[in-house]
């Protein structure tokens, strides 16, 4: 480069860090002096709705779903519509998703000598409902949409693999595709964990109803909710029958028994929470609309930085926009983005909301209910190991990402300040 090219670069990048605001964490102006905050979506919704639901109960004096005509139960009406929403034959209302997974297990007849390949990062209760059934849990490693990672599921299979379970985390759809092919492959079962993606889709279709069998919680802090609450959804009438036994103590309701007695328990969901999900079904496309536009300004604010690397999204339409992710080259990078992102008024967080579950002490340990559950027993279970070695690049990924936490409820001029956020910090953090 000649002299007089040098002194026209050097010109130039003066002029751009003379242009650039300064950071706040730097001592510059922020881009909010009051942050900005997210909050559970489903409550944002409640209105007379919801109450008049519940005053139909208490007028009712009947609280109990089977009390009720199939027409005037609040649950089965709920359950009704809730097939409907997520295109499946049948829907069956728990008392939470937990419950769900649970239920799902049994239907799925899921047992000691199984395993169930799941991700390493997810919550509890996915690994919990295995461990419950007596079964094995194989745990595969995550992409960068922070699901399942396709590629590391068949060389996990053996012939002990009885289900495989696609968690769906933060309103983001796991690449079903793959992970359907893989399933008929191998002639396994696919269970759908949807409990942070309620509503969202993959290719056209409403997730849950992509595979065998489909579990929906509506904790206080899903798309919709009563607080607690669950739903388990299939198109299969076999798996349909054993779920409601089991949910139900094995009680006979609804349909003419085709099956053997199967002990059940007791996860019935009862009218006032049925009422209030009744009302929020009926609103959640309005809230998955109302985020699902506000993440797209972001998205759209954002697109042209230079190197931005969003989270892997495998159906961008899909999605619920629950979160805008970036991910950084390491870990301190990372922490600069969320630290400078603190100071401008617009907090990020890693992802959130599960657990990197083999390198929980307890789990790593193998602690079960008592000492001689059969999970661990067989020598297949003795010599599985879980901890880091099993889940590097979940450890990894989940350490490089970080994202503004979109609510339904934001203004434009909320998503506006994100995205100025980000544009003022991103770039000091990711050079090109």
């Amino acid at each position: 480069m000649d002299r007089r090219a040098f002194l026209a670069a050097t010109a130039a990048t003066l002029a751009s860090a003379d242009a650039a605001p300064q950071l706040a964490v730097n001592g510059g102006t922020p881009v909010r002096t009051q942050p900005l905050g997210t909050a559970n979506w489903g409550p944002l919704y409640y209105d007379d709705k919801e109450q008049t639901q519940l005053s139909e109960v208490l007028e009712s004096r009947k609280p109990f779903r089977f009390a009720n005509p199939l027409d005037k139960s609040k649950v089965a009406l709920f359950e009704n519509e809730y097939a409907a929403r997520m295109k499946t034959k049948y829907a069956l209302a728990v008392t939470s998703g937990t419950a769900a997974l649970h239920t799902a297990m049994a239907a799925l007849e899921v047992g000691p000598g199984d395993e169930v390949i799941l991700p390493a990062w997810t919550w509890y209760s996915c690994y919990a409902a295995i461990i419950q059934m007596g079964a094995l849990p194989v745990f595969a490693e995550i992409d960068e949409s922070f699901n399942i990672d396709p590629a590391d599921i068949e060389h996990r299979i053996t012939p002990q693999t009885k289900v495989i379970m696609a968690v769906h985390l933060q309103g983001n759809p796991a690449d079903m595709n793959p992970i359907l092919a893989l399933a008929r492959k191998h002639n396994l079962k696919l269970l759908e964990d949807c409990s942070q993606s309620v509503g969202a889709s993959c290719q056209g279709r409403p997730l849950g109803s992509m595979g065998d069998i489909g579990i929906y919680s509506l904790q206080q802090s899903k798309t919709i909710t009563a607080g607690e609450g669950g739903v388990l959804v299939t198109s299969d009438p076999y798996l349909y029958e054993r779920a409601v036994r089991f949910h139900d103590v094995t009680v006979r309701r609804d349909f003419p028994a085709k099956l053997h007695y199967m002990p059940g328990l007791n996860y019935r969901m009862n009218e006032f929470t049925g009422g209030v999900l009744l009302a929020q079904i009926r609103k959640l496309d309005t809230i998955i609309g109302d985020v699902r536009r506000n993440a797209a300004r972001v998205y759209d604010g954002i697109r042209d930085l230079p190197n931005v690397r969003l989270r892997r999204l495998p159906d961008p339409k899909g999605e619920l926009g629950t979160g805008v992710f970036l991910g950084f080259p390491s870990l301190a990078e990372r922490q600069r983005y969320a630290d400078a992102m603190r100071a401008e008024g617009v907090p990020v967080s890693g992802p959130a909301g599960s657990v990197v579950l083999p390198i929980v002490p307890e789990i790593e340990q193998k602690v079960t209910v008592v000492p001689r559950w059969p999970s661990f027993s067989t020598d297949r279970g003795k010599s599985i190991r879980y901890g880091k070695e099993c889940c590097p690049r979940t450890i990894d990924i989940l350490s490089r990402f970080a994202g503004v936490m979109i609510g339904p409820k934001y203004t434009e001029r909320d998503t506006q300040d994100a995205v100025a956020a980000i544009r003022k910090v991103y770039p000091t953090i990711v050079r090109a």
